[in-house]
């Protein structure tokens, strides 16, 4: 009589989220993480923070064994994604680690961004202003740029003007003043943040009419953590629509 062999558990997924001193934001990033495992049944789903929350990238890394793919909570590619998950994961030489993709640009970030709009009373036909964190990092900007491009394909061709809370330009009040100037009065926000936070927080403030809440656990960013952490493995998601695979 031959063995059994059992398959190889796959390699278990760590989101990264930067960390905030705000305990909504905890809750909120643990509430998508379990989301993200229920929608993968027998996958490790595991959560490490850059800064501030426990636990802290380096501390969940340091418990794990085998292969793992980190997942960034972050939508472009600035110097969290490109100096301090690098630095991490160099001081993790027990782990075979694979770093995935950040979630933006992508159609599911865009269908994402869209829901929570109409769910905060988005009027069709208003302009919107997408406020994101920012960066110095110009590939940051380029893909917040591209995301705002898709909403606004979504959103049948308004304009969508990126703004952002810190390191870059426009603010969100100066986003608001150029479309004013353009002829808009109509203007909401969409808030391309996973969590409630001081810069989701900043540039709520300063938005004049609908404000989308933050991404949190939306079921189409839960479906893209998993997207990115099939593609680092080479595997295609086969639960997504093939105009969402990019």
């Amino acid at each position: 009589m031959k063995p059994v062999r059992h398959a190889a558990a796959p390699p278990t997924l760590v989101a990264v989220a930067h960390g905030s001193p705000d305990p909504r934001a905890r809750q909120t990033i643990r509430t998508l993480v379990r989301l993200v495992a229920a929608m993968r049944t027998g996958l490790r789903v595991e959560l490490g923070h850059l800064e501030t929350d426990e636990p802290l990238l380096t501390d969940t890394l340091a418990r794990l064994r085998g292969d793992a793919v980190l997942v960034p909570l972050l939508f472009s590619r600035g110097y969290h994604v490109k100096h301090d998950i690098p630095s991490v994961v160099a001081d993790a030489a027990h782990l075979s680690v694979t770093t995935a993709g950040c979630l933006g640009p992508h159609p599911l970030l865009a269908e994402a961004l869209h829901s929570r709009l109409i769910e905060a009373g988005y009027r069709p036909g208003s302009a919107v202003v997408l406020a994101a964190a920012g960066s110095r990092d110009p590939e940051s900007a380029a893909g917040t740029e591209y995301t705002a491009q898709m909403l606004s394909a979504r959103l049948g061709g308004v304009p969508v003007v990126p703004a952002y809370a810190s390191a870059a330009a426009p603010t969100v009040g100066e986003a608001v003043e150029s479309l004013r100037a353009r002829g808009w009065r109509d203007i909401a926000m969409a808030s391309c943040f996973t969590a409630p936070g001081l810069f989701a927080t900043r540039c709520a403030d300063a938005a004049p009419g609908v404000v989308a809440r933050p991404l949190g656990s939306h079921p189409a960013l839960a479906r893209l953590l998993l997207h990115r952490y099939d593609q680092a493995r080479g595997v295609r998601s086969t639960d997504l629509p093939l105009a969402a695979t990019a």
